[in-house]
């Protein structure tokens, strides 16, 4: 990410808007706006293996960790969506840390992004990495593109699942049971 570029678009965009960019409000503004995105961002170009590759053999049967809340950005409005993820995967005799299912999340919601490819490159990089015999994700969110603008439907949620390997019907029944 170019930093001073997006300092200057933010100026130019306050200018746009017809805002003084020197009231004492927002002054900091592009540079607050600039360090905000380079978070929001951070997981542009990287890939989950770093976390994905610390492994401990188990002979479990599916491993299910819920609840990894998330925010992303939507890169149609440049809006912020959020939720929480839930990833099943059934262990090929290994299995990762929990925490590193979280950081992987991160990896793929830091960046512009759309629900159902953060959905799909999750489970994608599981199955590339770990060789689970299956994954399973699903990920519900809010959109402010959705809430605070348009048709203003606050509180509605979309929900994408992205099911690979072994991952059967009766499985996916089994876990969506337990995210309720």
């Amino acid at each position: 990410m170019d930093r001073e570029k997006v300092i200057k678009a933010v100026e130019d965009l306050l200018d746009a808007l017809g805002e003084d960019r020197t009231r004492e409000g927002l002054k900091d503004t592009p540079r607050r706006v600039a360090d905000a995105y380079a978070e929001l961002l951070s997981g542009e170009g990287k890939t989950a293996e770093e976390h994905l590759t610390r492994t401990f053999a188990s002979d479990g049967d599916m491993v299910v960790e819920s609840d990894i809340y998330f925010s992303s950005v939507c890169e149609h409005h440049l809006m912020p969506f959020f939720g929480k993820i839930a990833i099943a995967y059934i262990p090929d005799g290994k299995v990762v840390g929990l925490s590193k299912l979280a950081r992987t999340v991160e990896v793929f919601a830091r960046r512009l992004q759309i629900q159902e490819r953060l959905t799909r490159q999750i489970a994608e990089e599981i199955m590339r990495v770990l060789k689970p015999k299956g994954v399973f994700i699903a990920c519900e969110a809010e959109h402010t593109c959705m809430t605070c603008r348009g048709v203003k439907k606050a509180g509605s949620k979309t929900v994408t699942y992205c099911a690979l390997g072994e991952f059967d019907e009766k499985r996916r029944a089994e876990v969506i049971s337990l995210l309720k």
